[in-house]
C-alpha cells in the first residue's frame, strides 16, 4: 500500500485486495456491502442512497458518536463514469439530509472528484483511489487509509464466512 499524492490537491491511494475484482467492485457498488466500510475509523453510514449508473445519484451519510452526541455527516454527488468492474468515478459534495450542496467553506472544500480504478492482479485486485481537490496532506487523505483498511477487513470477514 502506499499513498503518494500526484499534485498538491489530490490524494492517491493504491492497494493491493486479496479478493477478486468484482467483488471489490460489489462493495463500491452495493449499498449493503458499502455500509460496512466505508468512512475513517469511528464513523459509521446510516444511509448510502447509491445508484450507480452513469447519471446516478448518490446520498451517503456518515456518523460519528462525539462527547456533544452524534455528528451527521452528508455528502451528495452524481456518477460520472460506471466500467463495470474496471473503473468507477464520481463527484462528491458536502450537503445536508436532503441531498442539498452546501457552499464550500473551512471544513468544505466545495466538489471533489474520486477516481477508483480496478485491476486483475492474478485473481487478487489492485486499487488506485484518486480523490481530487482535496489536499494530499489533508484529514481526507488519512481518511481513506482507515476506510480502505476497513474494506479489507469486511472483504476477509465475507472470504471467512463463506
Amino acid at each position: 500500500m502506499s499513498d503518494s499524492p500526484v499534485s498538491e490537491n489530490a490524494v492517491i491511494v493504491e492497494r493491493i485486495f486479496d479478493a477478486p475484482v468484482d467483488v471489490i467492485w460489489q462493495m463500491w457498488t452495493q449499498a449493503e456491502h458499502f455500509k460496512h466500510w466505508y468512512g475513517p475509523q469511528g464513523f459509521t453510514v446510516p444511509v448510502a442512497d447509491i445508484d450507480v449508473r452513469e447519471g446516478g445519484k448518490r446520498l451517503v451519510c456518515l456518523n460519528m458518536q462525539t462527547p456533544g452526541g452524534p455528528m451527521d455527516m452528508w455528502t451528495t454527488g452524481e456518477y460520472t463514469e460506471v466500467l463495470t468492474n474496471q473503473r468507477l468515478v464520481y463527484t462528491e459534495n458536502m450537503a445536508d439530509a436532503e441531498g442539498n450542496i452546501l457552499p464550500p467553506g473551512d471544513m468544505n472544500p466545495g466538489e471533489t472528484v474520486i477516481t477508483v480504478q480496478l485491476e486483475d492482479i492474478d485473481g487478487r485486485t489492485k486499487l488506485t483511489l484518486t480523490h481530487a481537490g482535496i489536499p494530499a496532506g489533508s484529514p481526507g487523505a488519512s481518511g481513506w487509509e482507515q476506510a480502505l483498511a476497513k474494506l479489507a477487513e469486511h472483504v476477509k470477514t465475507l472470504r471467512d464466512d463463506s
